[in-house]
């Protein structure tokens, strides 16, 4: 009774996680390129009291043995990078990836964030930059005096300027992506950093070599589905509330066991 307290204990804190990745996932449900979550669970090790195959004599042996598991773990909080909603706009900087890849933003420090959310905006500069004024990368500045800003689907940008009638690439968006996506480690402001676990990046232009293609006045919304959230949720109270039923029938159990007299 002793050791189902514990074992008890470790699905309650394992819940508890789940419904911590569910609040998450339900807060971002309007989050621009936002990609949810899934908690991983593995039991734990097992208290062998009797091993199968073990003999009992005149060569006979136990067929299935005795083994009492000790609970479960989070192995892992897997991030799934399936493709979201998309929602037409009137900004012509709005953009989303139809398919594999991640917009390239420079960070502050140099470095190179990369995301799935294209609401792109125009700085003072001109320069093509997130909603917290990271540029693009590579770089692109659209004229000032320019107008009529079109993105192809391979990633070309062109804009019409003064005393001209055919439009004029200003700029060329290259996409990256990971062999292994999940591996990316999510620093917030909908972008992400490379790992030894994703790989390293391969950059390229969009629509060639197995790259997704661009899609101007569109913006990817979250993959975050309420239904399945709200289901998952109900799913994560109800091993809770019955984790902590077995630890109060354990202690019932105890109590009897103590009151025991002659």
């Amino acid at each position: 009774m002793i050791r189902s307290l514990y074992t008890s204990a470790t699905g309650m804190v394992a819940q508890q996680l789940n419904m911590d990745v569910i609040a998450n996932n339900l807060a971002n449900v309007n989050t621009a390129g936002f990609k949810k979550s899934r908690v991983d669970f593995q039991d734990l090790l097992y208290q062998v009291t009797r091993a199968a195959g073990t003999a009992t004599g005149q060569g006979q042996q136990v067929p299935t043995g005795v083994q009492v598991g000790l609970g479960t773990r989070s192995a892992a909080v897997t991030r799934l990078f399936n493709q979201g909603d998309f929602r037409q706009t009137d900004n012509p900087l709005d953009l989303v990836i139809e398919g594999s890849g991640f917009f390239q933003v420079q960070m502050p420090d140099g470095t190179i964030g990369y995301s799935r959310d294209g609401s792109f905006k125009l700085d003072s500069q001109g320069r093509v930059v997130t909603a917290d004024g990271y540029p693009l990368e590579p770089e692109i500045t659209v004229p000032q005096d320019g107008s009529d800003l079109t993105i192809a689907p391979d990633g070309t940008v062109s804009v019409v300027l003064p005393g001209q009638t055919q439009p004029q690439q200003v700029g060329q968006i290259q996409i990256a992506r990971f062999i292994n996506a999940a591996g990316l480690s999510g620093i917030g402001r909908n972008l992400f950093r490379p790992t030894a676990a994703s790989g390293e990046p391969q950059v390229g232009t969009p629509g060639q070599e197995g790259f997704g293609t661009l899609a101007q006045h569109f913006v990817e919304m979250s993959n975050v589905k309420v239904v399945e959230e709200m289901v998952d949720m109900i799913v994560a109270q109800r091993a809770y509330e019955i984790n902590s039923r077995s630890i109060q029938t354990s202690d019932e159990m105890l109590s009897i066991a103590n009151n025991m007299r002659r």
